[in-house]
C-alpha cells in the first residue's frame, strides 16, 4: 500500500519523518511529546533548549523535536525547521490572553520558506480545563481557513489526561470524506487514520 511506496522512495525498510513540535511556553508541548511516546507525565519541567524523541508506529519512525517556547528561545526556532515533514503547533486553549501572541508566532512560522507546503497539525490543548476555548473557535481566531498552501488540522486534546492525543495525528474519516468541517477533527478517529494522513501528505509533497 501507501507505506510500501514511501519506503521505496526513501530506500529504507522504515519511513522516518521529522516532526517539529512548537508553541508558546506552558502550552503543554513536552507533556504532549511524552504522551505520544507513552511515557509518564506526572513530572514535567520547562524545556530550556530542546527534547527529541523517536516514536515508532505502523512502520513509521517519527523523530519529534520539542523546542522550548520561551520568548528568548523563539528566535532560534527557525534553525530547526529544515527538512521538516510535519509541523505540530500546541496552544493552551485556556490561556485566552495569549491567543493573539500565539497566533502571530504561528503566522510567522508558516511564512518561513523551510515550511512551504509542510502539513500543519494544531493541538488545542488543555481541554480538560473549564476555561478552555473550543477548537473551532481557536481555528477561527487563527484564521486557519486562509491557509491555502498546505493541509492543516486542528484537534482538541488534553495532553495531561491523554484524551485526543493518540488519535489526532491527522484527519478523521468524516472530515476526509467532506462530511465534517474542513480541517476540524471533532469525530472519533484512530492512530492508523492519522498515520495514513501523515503518509499521504508526505507522498503528495514528493510528487
Amino acid at each position: 500500500g501507501l507505506l510500501s511506496v514511501i519506503q521505496k522512495l526513501k530506500g529504507s525498510p522504515e519511513q522516518e519523518l521529522r516532526i517539529v513540535l512548537l508553541g508558546l511556553d506552558n502550552a503543554g508541548k513536552t507533556t504532549l511529546l511524552k504522551r505520544l511516546a507513552s511515557e509518564e507525565v506526572s513530572t514535567i519541567t520547562p524545556t530550556q533548549g530542546f527534547n527529541i524523541k523517536s516514536v515508532h508506529s505502523h512502520g513509521l519512525k517519527l523523530n519529534v523535536w520539542d523546542i522550548g517556547g520561551q520568548r528568548s528561545i523563539r528566535p532560534y526556532w527557525k534553525k530547526y525547521l529544515g527538512s521538516t515533514d510535519l509541523l505540530i503547533y500546541v496552544i493552551d486553549s485556556a490561556d485566552q490572553k495569549r491567543f493573539e501572541e500565539t497566533g502571530q508566532e504561528l503566522a510567522e512560522l508558516t511564512e518561513d520558506e523551510s515550511l512551504t507546503g509542510v502539513p500543519l497539525l494544531v493541538f488545542a490543548n488543555k481541554q480538560d480545563l473549564v476555561t478552555a476555548a473550543p477548537a473551532a473557535e481557536i481555528a477561527e481566531g487563527l484564521s486557519l481557513h486562509t491557509y491555502r498552501d498546505r493541509e492543516w488540522q486542528i484537534q482538541a486534546c488534553s495532553a495531561l489526561s491523554g484524551e485526543g492525543v493518540q488519535v489526532a495525528m491527522g484527519s478523521c474519516g468524516l472530515c476526509r470524506a467532506g462530511r465534517g468541517p474542513k480541517g476540524l477533527c471533532s469525530h472519533p478517529s484512530s492512530l492508523q487514520d492519522g498515520m495514513n494522513w501523515i503518509s499521504s501528505q508526505i507522498m503528495n509533497r514528493k510528487k
